[in-house]
């Protein structure tokens, strides 16, 4: 899809990098919802195709990561739950960069088991929080997400598709009333 004026740049993260991951499944469910949505343009950012070495010393996709972030409207992230935590990775995404991901809104989609990852959710708020990102309120919370899917296709839709389309409306919300904001902040 081509950004339109009236349509919002969102980054869809996928955080997970483990090679038998099942986050990638997760992410194209919601990057169908996410184009299904009339307020965005949607960009896969998946962050096992990226090479973020520790520190901020700007080498491996260091840039590539600033780039995207920079560029985009709001967030969606597509995280798992390892260990009643969120992935080692994902902090280091986070940490590489300070002012990209000021003053845009998150969304967040979480899978696992039992928990759905709601603990790597509540883990990851303050941590956003602390980068003047506004995490909204609504989230997704696929609870034992390999009884969910038959593929790539969610068996019973109904619970999970109407928490995410509440989230983006909530996203959508924040992602306008925060670009308006950053412009008058730069202007």
């Amino acid at each position: 899809m081509h950004p339109t004026s009236d349509r919002l740049r969102v980054e869809l993260i996928v955080a997970s990098v483990r090679p038998d991951r099942f986050g990638g499944i997760v992410a194209d469910w919601a990057r169908d919802r996410l184009d299904e949505h009339a307020g965005f343009d949607v960009n896969v950012l998946d962050l096992a195709e990226l090479d973020l070495p520790p520190g901020l010393d700007g080498t491996g996709d260091t840039e590539r990561l600033r780039e995207r972030v920079a560029a985009a409207d709001a967030f969606v992230l597509v995280t798992p739950e390892y260990n009643h935590g969120y992935p080692g990775y994902l902090k280091i995404a986070i940490d590489t960069l300070l002012e990209e991901w000021r003053a845009k809104p998150l969304g967040f989609v979480s899978y696992g088991g039992s928990g759905g990852g709601a603990r790597s959710v509540e883990q990851l708020r303050p941590v956003f929080n602390e980068l003047q990102v506004v995490a909204v309120r609504e989230q997704v919370v696929l609870t034992r997400v390999w009884d969910l899917f038959d593929g790539p296709v969610l068996v019973e839709p109904e619970g999970p598709q109407s928490a995410l389309k509440s989230m983006l409306d909530q996203l959508l919300w924040w992602a306008r009333t925060l670009q308006v904001a950053r412009a008058t902040i730069t202007a």
